[in-house]
């Protein structure tokens, strides 16, 4: 299966893990909890970063995204700890698991199986099993947004606004997705030859990390990202010579911060003397649904710009080797 096929699946993805989050049953925790730690990593662990964003107006504990061996030493019985593993055998995720269990925390389990499934029933914790057979996990990126953010929900840490906002923004991608991968198509020939940079605001951050991501393990290529205001205290700097190998692309919302827009208007007319500019402007009538625009925008773009490459865009052969080589140790 291409890469592109999953992409086209985005939206019935998340109709299908709507329909398994919510039949989803969770036991209640014997202490009220203080805060949110996520553990996952690369096309699992950006599912957490969305989940944050996506609940930030509502949620009133601290939510902490971790992406590494270890757990942050505030974890304990007032905490709600999801482990977020597609496979379920990341070994960093797992490592993090076993962490978990002696603290008394809470732990949600999101995989379609593998080692976390195994543990989660060996332990008796909550776990949600979504579909296996997806070859690339970062193109389940439905699965771990839909699932996380209804976990939040039945632990009464938001209110069902967020998830019925998620519900109809996937009839919305359904209704843009042939504009989607119009423009991603065209998207993919302004970077075409070009080391992609993607600057947005701070409240896209996830967006925008997202979007690197997927020209990485999708395109193949290097790139980077930055976010407004944070990028103008350091990052404008770097400017300073004109550079055929980078193209700069503005996600940019109507509703951004009225001063975040002006930077933005600043910074491109300061950096496109320097280097290929563009902007996209998203739509949707709220946050949820201009954000997974924005996904949905990336993950044909960056298709498209593999098939421009040259390369496969299933192919994840560095990654393969690293694990092969790190069995070996």
């Amino acid at each position: 299966m291409k890469m592109i096929e999953l992409v086209e699946r985005f939206p019935a993805q998340m109709t299908e893990a709507m329909e398994i989050g919510r039949n989803a049953t969770l036991a209640p925790h014997s202490s009220p909890i203080r805060n949110v730690f996520v553990t996952g990593m690369g096309g699992s662990g950006i599912g957490a970063n969305f989940t944050a964003a996506f609940s930030a107006d509502e949620l009133k504990v601290p939510f902490e995204v971790g992406k590494g061996y270890s757990i942050p030493k505030f974890v304990n019985k007032f905490t709600l700890a999801i482990v977020s593993s597609y496979s379920g055998n990341t070994e960093e995720t797992l490592a993090c698991f076993e962490q978990l269990v002696p603290t008394g925390a809470k732990i949600v389990v999101i995989s379609s199986g593998g080692k976390a499934i195994a543990r989660a029933k060996e332990l008796g914790v909550d776990h949600i099993v979504v579909p296996s057979g997806w070859p690339a996990p970062r193109a389940c990126l439905g699965f771990s947004i839909v699932s996380q953010l209804l976990v939040l929900q039945k632990m009464k840490l938001i209110s069902a606004k967020p998830v019925r906002q998620l519900e109809a923004a996937i009839a919305f991608l359904t209704k843009e997705q042939n504009d989607l991968r119009t423009k991603g198509e065209k998207l993919a020939g302004f970077l075409a030859g070009k080391i992609p940079v993607i600057y947005t605001t701070d409240r896209m951050d996830a967006v925008a990390l997202r979007f690197r991501q997927q020209v990485n393990e999708n395109a193949k290529s290097l790139g980077w990202y930055g976010v407004i205001p944070e990028m103008n205290h350091n990052e404008l700097v770097g400017w300073k010579e004109k550079t055929d190998q980078l193209a700069v692309v503005y996600l940019r919302n109507k509703d951004d911060f009225a001063r975040n827009a002006v930077r933005m208007d600043i910074n491109k007319k300061m950096i496109a003397p320097l280097a290929p500019v563009t902007e996209v402007f998203s739509k949707g009538k709220n946050f949820i649904e201009r954000a997974l625009y924005f996904v949905f925008l990336g993950d044909f773009t960056t298709c498209f710009l593999c098939d421009l490459r040259g390369y496969d865009s299933m192919e994840i052969v560095a990654i393969d080797y690293l694990k092969t080589e790190l069995a070996k140790v």
